[in-house]
């Protein structure tokens, strides 16, 4: 609450002066998120000027996102450089459905975006990119995120590579590619609704695989590959989506061995894998059987729609752009710029850096409110997976959740074939920020311990 910014080396109006001081101390570690900020008379008498001033000025950061006021407890440093919500549904207040990352301030990013933006624009000026460009970038961008992805994957190359608009066009391609309608295409029993979704579009078949704690079982996928002889097999290794069940390296050999066997290809959606790098991707096994599909959305933000794809030779790189280009043409070119420059200057790692640091103290939080409840989670990840008490069927649940402002997915959206498992997924980066995290999480568990008479049921 002691904080007086210097504004007398600034230029500009007042009120202006005192928020672009409280964003260079805030990029400089001198005001730190969540930290409580003079009132505005204290401010304005403090700096010797009105207090209007100070009450636009503070108006202006709360617009920026870069300060927030909490009701009865005054104005704070913002943990985020996310809005607010505007378009809820009423009477819907937090909406933990989309599994997206979160935004912390120390990510950065709409200073980061306003500084590429600018890079971009005195380097070649920004109409360049308002028109068609190759189909799956250029060989520069294709080159850069090449050597950007060798670090977790070793053979990546530019001939084997191309950028997409999101990795759900990616899984469309790949299946419309691999396969035709009747196909079968093995996944694990439990799995990403995209991926559902383009295969009911293209009439393939999933086949869902017997799964436990540490994700799919080898012997089961075996035995499905020989019942079925898939045309490929789609997986999420890393924090899959919904339990957050990672491969140990022996699946993952056993996995490699199995697709090799069984001479078909595996769809590898590393859409986590940059949360929990450890994790080796399988395409490291069989590089001539992956396509490997890593984006942007889980690890930066989703609206980007950049995403990359390595396929297992050039020739399938080449067929993939045909596609891209029959299908959606090219990705964004200004985005693709965008994040081009922030991988070539170490950017967008930094940025990923902090999202991981907050997803891991969500999930720390997360631990610490639902002690006492089974659910599967990874430090790192964006959800977690929640087994529902005896007794609370998960359709009953998540009507009273949303009854009570809340929105979280029941494991219906997720199950391939057969009977969901009584659970939900929480996607804990969706909240704006902790303090909203933690109301969410009040309301989930007092519906979870609510006795059952008392419940509102549908």
């Amino acid at each position: 609450m002691d904080w007086t910014p210097t504004i007398s080396e600034l230029s500009g109006p007042r009120y202006q002066r005192i928020v672009e001081a409280m964003e260079a101390d805030i990029a400089a570690g001198r005001l730190v998120r969540g930290q409580q900020l003079p009132t505005q008379r204290a401010l304005a008498k403090a700096l010797g000027i009105d207090l209007t001033t100070v009450t636009r000025a503070y108006t202006e950061a709360r617009r920026r996102g870069i300060m927030e006021a909490r009701v009865g407890q005054g104005s704070f440093v913002s943990e985020t450089s996310a809005r607010r919500a505007v378009d809820l549904p009423h009477p819907l207040a937090i909406d933990l459905s989309m599994n997206v990352p979160p935004h912390p301030l120390e990510a950065q990013l709409d200073e980061r975006i306003l500084a590429g933006l600018e890079a971009l624009r005195a380097q070649s000026g920004l109409t360049a990119f308002l028109n068609y460009q190759p189909p799956g970038g250029s060989a520069h961008e294709r080159e850069v995120a090449a050597r950007w992805m060798r670090s977790r994957v070793p053979h990546a190359q530019a001939d084997k590579l191309v950028i997409f608009p999101g990795a759900q066009t990616i899984l469309f391609n790949l299946l419309a590619h691999l396969a035709r309608p009747g196909d079968v295409v093995l996944t694990e029993a439990l799995t990403f609704p995209g991926i559902k979704a383009a295969a009911a579009q293209l009439g393939v078949r999933l086949v869902g695989v017997a799964m436990d704690d540490g994700g799919i079982l080898p012997d089961a996928l075996a035995k499905a590959c020989r019942s079925y002889k898939p045309k490929a097999v789609y997986l999420i290794p890393t924090l899959h989506n919904p339990t957050t069940a990672t491969l140990s390296a022996d699946r993952r050999n056993a996995i490699a061995k199995i697709v090799r066997d069984a001479d078909t290809d595996l769809i590898e959606d590393d859409a986590y894998g940059l949360l929990e790098r450890s994790a080796s991707p399988i395409a490291n096994l069989i590089p001539d059987r992956t396509y490997l599909a890593t984006t942007l959305s889980k690890c930066i933000a989703p609206a980007l729609r950049v995403a990359y794809l390595l396929a297992p030779d050039s020739g399938a790189q080449l067929q993939m752009r045909g596609h891209l280009q029959a299908t959606v043409q090219m990705p964004a070119p200004l985005m693709v710029a965008l994040v081009t420059h922030w991988l070539e200057g170490g950017i967008a790692d930094r940025i990923i850096t902090a999202i991981r640091s907050e997803a891991v103290g969500r999930q720390q939080l997360a631990q610490r409110a639902l002690k006492g409840f089974q659910f599967q989670a990874r430090p790192a990840a964006h959800h977690l997976w929640l087994r529902l008490p005896e007794g609370l069927g998960r359709r009953d649940v998540t009507a009273q959740l949303l009854r009570e402002g809340l929105a979280v997915v029941a494991s219906d959206s997720f199950v391939v074939d057969g009977d969901p498992p009584n659970a939900a997924r929480l996607s804990l980066g969706a909240a704006r920020n902790r303090a909203e995290l933690t109301q969410a999480l009040r309301i989930l568990t007092g519906a979870l311990q609510r006795p059952a008479d008392t419940r509102q049921i549908v």
